[in-house]
Protein backbone atom coordinates (compact mmCIF):
# COMPACT_ATOMS: atom_id res chain seq x y z
CA UNK A 1 0.00 0.00 0.00
CA UNK A 2 1.33 3.51 -0.75
CA UNK A 3 0.55 6.08 1.84
CA UNK A 4 1.07 8.47 -1.52
CA UNK A 5 -1.62 7.37 -3.36
CA UNK A 6 -3.67 7.00 -0.44
CA UNK A 7 -3.84 10.85 -0.05
CA UNK A 8 -3.83 11.38 -3.47
CA UNK A 9 -6.83 9.80 -3.92
CA UNK A 10 -8.43 11.28 -1.02
CA UNK A 11 -7.26 14.59 -2.05
CA UNK A 12 -9.07 13.75 -5.83
CA UNK A 13 -12.30 13.22 -3.43
CA UNK A 14 -11.43 16.90 -2.25
CA UNK A 15 -11.34 18.18 -5.85
CA UNK A 16 -14.74 17.01 -7.11
CA UNK A 17 -16.37 18.20 -4.10
CA UNK A 18 -15.12 21.45 -4.97
CA UNK A 19 -15.84 21.48 -8.39
CA UNK A 20 -18.92 20.03 -8.30
CA UNK A 21 -18.58 17.13 -10.73
CA UNK A 22 -19.77 13.36 -9.52
CA UNK A 23 -17.60 11.18 -11.09
CA UNK A 24 -13.59 11.32 -12.08
CA UNK A 25 -12.86 8.31 -14.75
CA UNK A 26 -9.82 7.28 -15.54
CA UNK A 27 -9.80 4.82 -18.75
CA UNK A 28 -6.92 3.13 -20.04
CA UNK A 29 -5.29 -0.21 -21.25
CA UNK A 30 -1.71 -1.54 -21.77
CA UNK A 31 -0.27 0.93 -19.47
CA UNK A 32 3.11 -0.12 -19.94
CA UNK A 33 2.52 0.87 -23.83
CA UNK A 34 0.41 4.58 -23.39
CA UNK A 35 0.96 4.77 -19.50
CA UNK A 36 -1.98 7.87 -18.38
CA UNK A 37 -0.01 10.24 -16.85
CA UNK A 38 -2.17 10.72 -13.77
CA UNK A 39 -1.90 6.63 -12.78
CA UNK A 40 1.25 7.10 -10.61
CA UNK A 41 -0.70 9.52 -8.15
CA UNK A 42 -3.89 7.34 -8.09
CA UNK A 43 -2.92 4.06 -8.94
CA UNK A 44 1.26 3.75 -7.84
CA UNK A 45 3.40 2.41 -10.73
CA UNK A 46 1.52 -1.03 -11.32
CA UNK A 47 0.66 -1.85 -14.52
CA UNK A 48 -2.74 -2.34 -15.95
CA UNK A 49 -3.41 -4.83 -19.08
CA UNK A 50 -6.94 -4.85 -19.81
CA UNK A 51 -9.83 -2.50 -20.22
CA UNK A 52 -9.47 -0.94 -16.50
CA UNK A 53 -11.71 1.70 -15.26
CA UNK A 54 -10.99 3.46 -11.97
CA UNK A 55 -13.54 5.74 -10.43
CA UNK A 56 -13.91 8.66 -7.65
CA UNK A 57 -16.69 10.10 -6.98
CA UNK A 58 -17.48 12.87 -4.61
CA UNK A 59 -19.12 11.31 -2.52
CA UNK A 60 -15.91 9.56 -2.22
CA UNK A 61 -16.56 6.33 -3.35
CA UNK A 62 -13.23 5.04 -4.77
CA UNK A 63 -13.70 2.01 -7.45
CA UNK A 64 -11.56 0.18 -10.22
CA UNK A 65 -12.79 -2.34 -12.35
CA UNK A 66 -9.82 -4.49 -13.64
CA UNK A 67 -9.30 -7.34 -15.15
CA UNK A 68 -9.65 -10.60 -13.01
CA UNK A 69 -6.04 -11.32 -13.01
CA UNK A 70 -4.94 -7.79 -11.56
CA UNK A 71 -7.69 -7.46 -8.93
CA UNK A 72 -5.64 -8.44 -6.23
CA UNK A 73 -2.61 -5.39 -7.24
CA UNK A 74 -5.64 -3.19 -7.17
CA UNK A 75 -6.87 -4.18 -3.86
CA UNK A 76 -2.98 -4.40 -2.87
CA UNK A 77 -2.27 -0.24 -3.71
CA UNK A 78 -5.01 0.70 -0.81
CA UNK A 79 -6.23 3.50 -2.89
CA UNK A 80 -9.75 1.86 -3.78
CA UNK A 81 -12.35 0.92 -1.36
CA UNK A 82 -14.33 -1.21 -4.24
CA UNK A 83 -12.34 -3.29 -6.95
CA UNK A 84 -14.72 -4.80 -9.09
CA UNK A 85 -12.99 -8.10 -11.90
CA UNK A 86 -14.49 -9.12 -15.09
CA UNK A 87 -12.97 -11.56 -17.65
CA UNK A 88 -14.77 -11.02 -21.31
CA UNK A 89 -16.37 -7.43 -21.23
CA UNK A 90 -15.65 -4.81 -18.77
CA UNK A 91 -19.01 -3.26 -19.99
CA UNK A 92 -21.10 -5.23 -18.01
CA UNK A 93 -19.13 -3.86 -14.27
CA UNK A 94 -19.11 -0.25 -15.74
CA UNK A 95 -22.69 0.18 -17.16
CA UNK A 96 -24.34 -1.01 -13.71
CA UNK A 97 -21.82 0.83 -11.45
CA UNK A 98 -22.47 4.10 -13.53
CA UNK A 99 -26.46 3.45 -13.14
CA UNK A 100 -26.00 2.73 -9.42
CA UNK A 101 -23.58 6.35 -9.09
CA UNK A 102 -25.81 7.86 -11.68
CA UNK A 103 -23.25 10.82 -11.85
CA UNK A 104 -24.56 14.32 -13.73
CA UNK A 105 -20.98 14.98 -14.72
CA UNK A 106 -18.32 12.15 -15.76
CA UNK A 107 -14.93 13.70 -16.15
CA UNK A 108 -12.34 12.26 -18.37
CA UNK A 109 -8.92 12.88 -19.32
CA UNK A 110 -9.29 14.92 -22.22
CA UNK A 111 -7.44 18.22 -22.87
CA UNK A 112 -6.46 20.85 -25.56
CA UNK A 113 -4.12 22.16 -23.17
CA UNK A 114 -2.37 20.19 -20.47
CA UNK A 115 -0.49 17.02 -21.46
CA UNK A 116 -0.79 15.22 -17.99
CA UNK A 117 -4.94 15.69 -18.46
CA UNK A 118 -4.82 14.24 -22.10
CA UNK A 119 -4.03 10.75 -20.62
CA UNK A 120 -7.68 9.01 -22.45
CA UNK A 121 -5.84 7.81 -25.94
CA UNK A 122 -7.99 8.50 -29.35
CA UNK A 123 -8.97 4.39 -28.95
CA UNK A 124 -10.09 4.53 -25.65
CA UNK A 125 -12.51 7.29 -26.24
CA UNK A 126 -13.88 5.47 -29.63
CA UNK A 127 -14.68 2.12 -26.55
CA UNK A 128 -16.10 4.74 -24.16
CA UNK A 129 -17.65 5.85 -26.41
CA UNK A 130 -19.11 2.87 -28.10
CA UNK A 131 -19.43 1.71 -24.59
CA UNK A 132 -22.07 4.45 -23.09
CA UNK A 133 -24.07 4.37 -26.52
CA UNK A 134 -27.65 4.25 -26.06
CA UNK A 135 -26.99 5.22 -22.23
CA UNK A 136 -28.05 8.82 -20.83
CA UNK A 137 -24.42 8.44 -19.95
CA UNK A 138 -23.17 9.43 -23.27
CA UNK A 139 -23.87 13.03 -22.76
CA UNK A 140 -22.65 13.54 -19.72
CA UNK A 141 -18.66 13.30 -20.39
CA UNK A 142 -16.82 15.91 -19.75
CA UNK A 143 -12.67 17.01 -20.01
CA UNK A 144 -11.43 16.30 -16.48
CA UNK A 145 -8.71 18.98 -16.90
CA UNK A 146 -9.18 20.75 -13.84
CA UNK A 147 -9.77 17.90 -11.97
CA UNK A 148 -5.95 16.67 -12.84
CA UNK A 149 -4.23 20.24 -12.87
CA UNK A 150 -5.45 20.61 -9.18
CA UNK A 151 -4.49 16.69 -8.40
CA UNK A 152 -1.06 17.12 -9.78
CA UNK A 153 -0.33 20.66 -8.72
CA UNK A 154 -1.45 20.76 -4.85
CA UNK A 155 1.43 19.04 -3.73
CA UNK A 156 0.83 17.53 0.02
CA UNK A 157 3.41 17.72 2.28
CA UNK A 158 4.76 14.37 1.62
CA UNK A 159 5.33 15.74 -2.18
CA UNK A 160 6.82 18.56 -1.15
CA UNK A 161 9.57 16.65 1.19
CA UNK A 162 10.29 14.56 -1.66
CA UNK A 163 11.05 17.42 -4.02
CA UNK A 164 13.13 18.77 -1.51
CA UNK A 165 15.30 15.73 -1.51
CA UNK A 166 15.72 15.35 -4.50
CA UNK A 167 16.60 19.59 -4.35
CA UNK A 168 19.48 18.50 -1.73
CA UNK A 169 21.02 15.49 -4.19
CA UNK A 170 20.91 17.73 -7.19
CA UNK A 171 22.91 20.54 -4.86
CA UNK A 172 25.49 18.24 -3.80
CA UNK A 173 26.18 16.98 -7.24
CA UNK A 174 26.47 20.78 -8.41
CA UNK A 175 28.65 21.20 -5.84
CA UNK A 176 31.38 18.04 -6.62
CA UNK A 177 30.80 19.71 -10.37
CA UNK A 178 31.76 23.11 -9.72
CA UNK A 179 34.93 21.80 -7.81
CA UNK A 180 35.63 19.97 -10.89
CA UNK A 181 34.74 22.57 -13.30
CA UNK A 182 38.01 24.23 -15.34
CA UNK A 183 39.42 25.97 -18.29
CA UNK A 184 40.32 23.76 -20.69
CA UNK A 185 37.78 20.48 -19.79
CA UNK A 186 34.47 20.17 -22.97
CA UNK A 187 30.98 20.41 -22.11
CA UNK A 188 30.86 16.88 -22.85
CA UNK A 189 33.28 15.92 -19.86
CA UNK A 190 31.40 17.75 -17.59
CA UNK A 191 27.98 16.16 -18.35
CA UNK A 192 30.01 13.03 -17.94
CA UNK A 193 30.94 13.80 -14.48
CA UNK A 194 27.69 14.47 -13.75
CA UNK A 195 26.59 11.56 -14.77
CA UNK A 196 28.89 9.11 -12.79
CA UNK A 197 27.72 11.09 -9.75
CA UNK A 198 23.87 9.96 -10.68
CA UNK A 199 25.08 6.31 -11.44
CA UNK A 200 26.99 6.47 -7.71
CA UNK A 201 23.96 7.68 -6.31
CA UNK A 202 21.65 5.50 -8.03
CA UNK A 203 19.61 8.50 -8.91
CA UNK A 204 17.77 8.99 -12.31
CA UNK A 205 18.01 12.35 -14.58
CA UNK A 206 15.16 14.08 -14.55
CA UNK A 207 14.86 14.04 -17.93
CA UNK A 208 16.50 13.00 -21.33
CA UNK A 209 19.73 11.34 -20.26
CA UNK A 210 21.43 12.84 -22.84
CA UNK A 211 20.74 16.18 -22.24
CA UNK A 212 20.77 16.35 -18.41
CA UNK A 213 22.71 18.29 -17.70
CA UNK A 214 22.71 21.08 -20.31
CA UNK A 215 25.77 22.39 -20.25
CA UNK A 216 27.00 25.48 -22.58
CA UNK A 217 30.28 26.68 -22.51
CA UNK A 218 29.82 30.87 -23.43
CA UNK A 219 28.31 31.11 -26.73
CA UNK A 220 29.85 28.28 -28.04
CA UNK A 221 27.33 26.96 -27.88
CA UNK A 222 23.02 27.68 -27.73
CA UNK A 223 21.00 28.01 -24.61
CA UNK A 224 17.81 25.00 -24.62
CA UNK A 225 17.23 22.05 -24.97
CA UNK A 226 20.87 20.64 -26.15
CA UNK A 227 23.19 17.70 -25.80
CA UNK A 228 26.77 18.77 -24.53
CA UNK A 229 29.36 18.85 -27.38
CA UNK A 230 33.03 18.93 -27.13
CA UNK A 231 33.03 22.82 -27.30
CA UNK A 232 36.10 23.74 -24.55
CA UNK A 233 35.81 25.98 -21.71
CA UNK A 234 38.35 29.01 -21.88
CA UNK A 235 38.77 32.32 -19.50
CA UNK A 236 36.44 34.96 -19.72
CA UNK A 237 33.71 32.64 -20.49
CA UNK A 238 30.11 32.10 -18.57
CA UNK A 239 29.57 28.13 -18.26
CA UNK A 240 25.77 27.53 -17.65
CA UNK A 241 24.42 24.15 -16.87
CA UNK A 242 20.36 23.00 -16.36
CA UNK A 243 20.20 19.92 -14.60
CA UNK A 244 17.48 17.89 -12.90
CA UNK A 245 17.17 14.65 -10.97
CA UNK A 246 14.45 12.00 -10.11
CA UNK A 247 14.44 10.66 -6.82
CA UNK A 248 11.90 8.31 -5.16
CA UNK A 249 9.70 9.42 -8.05
CA UNK A 250 10.24 13.16 -7.86
CA UNK A 251 12.03 15.56 -9.35
CA UNK A 252 14.33 18.80 -9.54
CA UNK A 253 15.25 21.41 -12.16
CA UNK A 254 18.19 23.68 -11.44
CA UNK A 255 19.75 26.08 -13.27
CA UNK A 256 23.81 26.92 -12.28
CA UNK A 257 26.36 29.37 -13.77
CA UNK A 258 29.89 29.64 -13.01
CA UNK A 259 32.42 32.89 -14.62
CA UNK A 260 35.75 31.29 -15.76
CA UNK A 261 38.21 34.20 -14.58
CA UNK A 262 41.07 35.38 -16.71
CA UNK A 263 44.74 35.87 -15.37
CA UNK A 264 44.62 38.80 -13.12
CA UNK A 265 40.56 39.38 -12.89
CA UNK A 266 39.50 38.55 -9.32
CA UNK A 267 35.89 39.15 -10.70
CA UNK A 268 33.64 39.06 -13.44
CA UNK A 269 33.55 42.09 -15.59
CA UNK A 270 30.69 44.90 -15.37
CA UNK A 271 28.80 43.28 -17.81
CA UNK A 272 28.82 40.30 -16.53
CA UNK A 273 27.75 41.01 -13.02
CA UNK A 274 25.32 43.77 -14.48
CA UNK A 275 23.46 40.46 -16.52
CA UNK A 276 23.77 38.49 -13.05
CA UNK A 277 21.94 40.97 -11.18
CA UNK A 278 19.17 41.47 -13.33
CA UNK A 279 18.63 38.08 -13.23
CA UNK A 280 18.23 37.80 -9.56
CA UNK A 281 16.32 41.01 -9.12
CA UNK A 282 13.92 39.26 -11.63
CA UNK A 283 13.69 36.00 -9.94
CA UNK A 284 13.23 37.44 -6.52
CA UNK A 285 10.70 40.05 -7.82
CA UNK A 286 8.54 36.71 -8.89
CA UNK A 287 9.59 34.79 -5.89
CA UNK A 288 8.04 37.98 -3.99
CA UNK A 289 4.57 37.47 -6.06
CA UNK A 290 4.05 34.10 -6.41
CA UNK A 291 0.92 33.77 -4.90
CA UNK A 292 -2.30 32.21 -4.31
CA UNK A 293 -4.87 34.23 -6.98
CA UNK A 294 -2.19 35.58 -9.55
CA UNK A 295 -1.78 34.21 -12.74
CA UNK A 296 1.17 32.44 -14.89
CA UNK A 297 1.01 35.24 -17.06
CA UNK A 298 0.72 38.22 -14.59
CA UNK A 299 4.14 36.78 -12.85
CA UNK A 300 5.79 36.37 -15.92
CA UNK A 301 5.53 40.22 -17.03
CA UNK A 302 6.83 40.75 -13.57
CA UNK A 303 10.37 38.72 -14.67
CA UNK A 304 9.63 39.89 -18.33
CA UNK A 305 9.33 43.23 -17.03
CA UNK A 306 12.98 43.31 -15.02
CA UNK A 307 15.34 41.92 -18.06
CA UNK A 308 13.45 44.17 -20.74
CA UNK A 309 13.46 47.28 -18.12
CA UNK A 310 17.56 46.57 -17.83
CA UNK A 311 17.95 46.39 -21.16
CA UNK A 312 17.95 43.47 -22.35
CA UNK A 313 16.03 42.14 -25.03
CA UNK A 314 12.91 39.73 -23.75
CA UNK A 315 13.44 36.12 -23.56
CA UNK A 316 11.39 33.86 -25.93
CA UNK A 317 10.77 31.45 -23.34
CA UNK A 318 8.36 31.51 -20.25
CA UNK A 319 9.27 32.48 -17.08
CA UNK A 320 8.57 28.97 -15.61
CA UNK A 321 6.44 26.17 -15.06
CA UNK A 322 5.20 23.01 -12.97
CA UNK A 323 7.49 20.93 -11.24
CA UNK A 324 6.77 17.37 -9.33
CA UNK A 325 6.73 13.63 -10.75
CA UNK A 326 8.37 15.38 -13.64
CA UNK A 327 10.51 18.40 -14.60
CA UNK A 328 7.39 20.05 -16.64
CA UNK A 329 4.61 18.77 -14.54
CA UNK A 330 1.68 20.15 -16.51
CA UNK A 331 -0.66 22.64 -14.98
CA UNK A 332 -0.44 26.45 -15.34
CA UNK A 333 2.60 27.67 -16.56
CA UNK A 334 4.56 31.20 -15.64
CA UNK A 335 3.97 32.28 -19.37
CA UNK A 336 3.26 34.66 -21.85
CA UNK A 337 0.03 34.76 -24.08
CA UNK A 338 1.45 33.24 -27.07
CA UNK A 339 -0.48 30.88 -28.99
CA UNK A 340 1.48 27.98 -28.17
CA UNK A 341 1.01 27.76 -24.50
CA UNK A 342 -3.04 28.09 -24.96
CA UNK A 343 -5.17 29.02 -22.10
CA UNK A 344 -1.69 27.73 -19.61
CA UNK A 345 -0.83 31.30 -18.73
CA UNK A 346 -4.29 32.64 -17.79
CA UNK A 347 -4.04 29.66 -14.87
CA UNK A 348 -4.89 30.92 -11.06
CA UNK A 349 -2.04 29.62 -9.19
CA UNK A 350 -3.00 27.25 -5.67
CA UNK A 351 -1.29 26.82 -3.04
CA UNK A 352 0.53 23.84 -2.83
CA UNK A 353 1.64 24.00 -6.44
CA UNK A 354 5.81 24.36 -6.96
CA UNK A 355 7.17 26.28 -9.95
CA UNK A 356 10.55 26.62 -11.09
CA UNK A 357 11.67 30.61 -11.69
CA UNK A 358 14.16 30.67 -14.57
CA UNK A 359 14.44 34.00 -16.96
CA UNK A 360 17.71 33.99 -18.69
CA UNK A 361 19.90 36.54 -20.95
CA UNK A 362 22.80 36.39 -22.91
CA UNK A 363 25.77 38.52 -21.77
CA UNK A 364 27.33 39.81 -25.79
CA UNK A 365 30.88 38.16 -25.73
CA UNK A 366 30.77 36.11 -22.58
CA UNK A 367 27.67 33.56 -22.93
CA UNK A 368 24.08 32.85 -21.04
CA UNK A 369 23.05 33.83 -17.30
CA UNK A 370 20.42 31.52 -16.65
CA UNK A 371 19.63 31.03 -12.98
CA UNK A 372 16.41 28.03 -12.11
CA UNK A 373 14.96 28.16 -8.50
CA UNK A 374 12.59 25.86 -7.27
CA UNK A 375 9.72 27.63 -5.56
CA UNK A 376 6.54 26.69 -3.09
CA UNK A 377 3.87 28.56 -3.67
CA UNK A 378 2.57 28.86 0.07
CA UNK A 379 -1.27 30.11 1.53
CA UNK A 380 0.17 32.54 3.41
CA UNK A 381 1.40 34.25 -0.02
CA UNK A 382 4.71 35.02 -1.65
CA UNK A 383 7.04 32.01 -2.36
CA UNK A 384 9.38 30.08 -0.42
CA UNK A 385 12.64 28.56 -1.73
CA UNK A 386 12.50 24.83 -1.71
CA UNK A 387 16.63 24.75 -2.18
CA UNK A 388 19.52 27.66 -1.38
CA UNK A 389 18.97 30.06 -4.69
CA UNK A 390 22.17 31.02 -6.60
CA UNK A 391 22.75 34.39 -4.75
CA UNK A 392 26.34 35.35 -6.25
CA UNK A 393 29.14 34.29 -8.98
CA UNK A 394 30.64 30.78 -8.82
CA UNK A 395 33.89 31.56 -9.72
CA UNK A 396 37.21 29.03 -10.90
CA UNK A 397 40.73 30.30 -11.74
CA UNK A 398 42.37 29.26 -14.53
Amino acid sequence: MSNLTLEKTRQAVQILQEMQIDLWLTFVRETSATPDPVLPLIYGDHMLTWQSALLITRQGERIAIVGTFEADTAQSTGSFDQVISYDESIRPALLETLKRLNPQQIAVNTSQNDPLADGLTSGMRLVLADLLADTPFAERVCSAERVVAALVGRKTAAEVDLIRAAIRETEDIYAAAFEFIRPGLAEREVADFMHAQLKQRGLEAAWSYDACPIVNAGLDTPAGHTVPSDAVFRPGQIVHMDFGIQKDGYCSDIQRVVYLLKPGESQPPEPVQHGFRTIRRAIQAVVDELRPGRTGLELDAVARSVITGAGYPEFKFATGHQLGRRAHDGGGILGPAWERYGDLPQRILEAGQVYTVEPGLEVPGYGYIGLEEDVLVTAEGGGVYLGPPQLDWILKEA
